[in-house]
């Protein structure tokens, strides 16, 4: 299989190379030179498969022509060492628990996954050189990669996340892990960490000093694994006998993750329709509604991880619907919450349901809610365990929630970070400083 650009400016390459590459040159994004559909028989049996065989089988469509079956399906279940449950939080509405993994949050599956396939083709290599990740982190990418990633031999990560902008437990999960794990503060916003490691893989001095790739959800292995969980949603609710006209609706921030599930529904995944929903960074939702694409300075809310004013991944979409903006509406609807509305709905679905929503999740609660078809059944992402927000939540509502014990451990140890100005001269001095 061959991985090309986004941008059609670069040559075509090797799944190896789109991995360790992360950014094409032309500073577009890989993407599959074709998506594969599973038979039908796949989705007829699916309801009787598990968690690892699935996935495995949707792994082998992109992988398989590049790693043997038997080391493929050991990354899967590696990375795959906890479940993405599906919840009814009420009458037609669902929520995909992707909370249960290492760090507490969806981007275990796509970090895990990553850290594991890296790794592969390192070995493959005879293990030689050293690769550093690079990361923008507005929330939980960071503690997933770094945890992805931790004590893996052949591999630095570089952790880059804003100043102020992430919460504590957030910040505690990837600032206190040393060994092969750095942490870089950076005085800005996201869209200013995200610019610094771009930046990075565009410098031809930088790149004929180090090996650099990215862990963002830029990078294919880090992205299309996340494909995985919404097979194994539509599987459970085939064995609840609910599977007639589903909607995703999926919290967006840089837009990985509904990528992911357009690219599944392109599998031949039975889905009706998505709904990307934003906060008060509407930037996916102004495009649907004129059709122009004007990226802006992120705007900080609850649900930070949503706080991203140029996502990415929106040259994927576009290049999965040809630019055209008509086609996108077919598929994808929008919405958007303000702070205010996602407390309100955090603290009505755990008044009425007794169902504890994060502020991410909120928003795709609230988009169903809102969005969904008297004849539909709704999945929303429930991307992150609430407790990850913990101030934020309990002063919503007026109760204590609980911290599970992983996030105890974190909260712990001893916070450990370098604070670089916005500057990509700073970031590029500090880089080469390592070499």
């Amino acid at each position: 299989m061959k991985y090309y650009s986004t941008n059609h400016r670069a040559p075509e390459v090797s799944l190896a190379e789109a991995v360790k590459k992360g950014l094409a040159p032309d500073k577009g994004l890989y993407m599959p030179e074709r998506i594969g559909r599973l038979p039908e028989e796949f989705f007829g049996n699916i309801a009787d498969m598990d968690f690892h065989g699935i996935a495995t089988a949707v792994a082998e469509k992109f992988f398989g022509e590049d790693i043997p079956s038997e080391d493929l399906k050991k990354i899967v279940c590696d990375t795959l060492n906890f479940d993405t449950p599906i919840v009814n939080v009420h009458d037609r509405i669902w929520s995909l628990e992707l909370f249960h993994g290492p760090t507490l949050a969806f981007k275990d599956v796509g970090g895990r996954f990553m850290a594991r396939m890296l790794s592969y083709f390192i070995a493959q290599e005879g293990g030689t050189g050293k690769v550093t990740v690079l990361v923008a982190t507005s929330g939980d990418t960071g503690s997933a990669v770094a945890n992805g990633f931790l004590g893996v031999d052949g591999i630095d990560v570089i952790v880059l996340y804003p100043e102020g902008k992430v919460s504590e437990i957030q910040e505690k999960q990837f600032t206190t892990l040393g060994k092969n794990i750095t942490a870089l503060e950076v005085a800005g916003n996201f869209d200013d960490c995200q610019r610094l490691v771009k930046s990075a893989f565009m410098d031809q001095d930088l790149n004929r000093m180090l090996t650099l790739t990215s862990a963002n959800s830029i990078n294919v292995a880090r992205f299309l694994p996340q494909a995985f969980y919404y097979f194994n949603a539509y599987a459970q609710l085939k064995r609840a006998g609910k599977a007639d006209n589903v909607v995703f609706c999926v919290p967006s921030g840089n837009f990985g993750n509904i990528t992911a599930g357009l690219i599944a529904w392109r599998m031949g995944l039975p889905v009706k329709r998505f709904i990307a929903a934003n906060n008060r960074n509407d930037v996916f939702l102004e495009y649907l509604r004129t059709g122009i694409y004007s990226p802006r300075a992120s705007v900080r809310t609850i649900a930070n991880a949503m706080d991203v004013g140029d996502p990415s991944n929106f040259a994927r979409v576009m290049d999965l619907y040809g630019n055209s903006v008509e086609a996108v509406r077919k598929d994808i609807g929008g919405c958007r919450y303000t702070d205010d509305e996602i407390r309100d709905t955090i603290a009505t679905v755990y008044g009425k349901y007794g169902y504890l929503l994060d502020p991410h999740g909120a928003c795709g609660y609230q988009g169903l809610a809102d969005n969904l078809g008297d004849d539909e059944n709704g999945i929303f992402l429930e991307t992150a365990h609430p407790a990850k927000f913990k101030d934020t939540v309990e002063d919503i509502i007026h109760k204590d929630v609980d911290i599970p014990q992983r996030l105890r451990d974190f909260m712990a140890g001893e916070k450990k970070s370098i604070r670089i100005s916005s500057d990509f001269d700073d970031f590029r001095q500090y880089l080469e400083s390592r070499n």
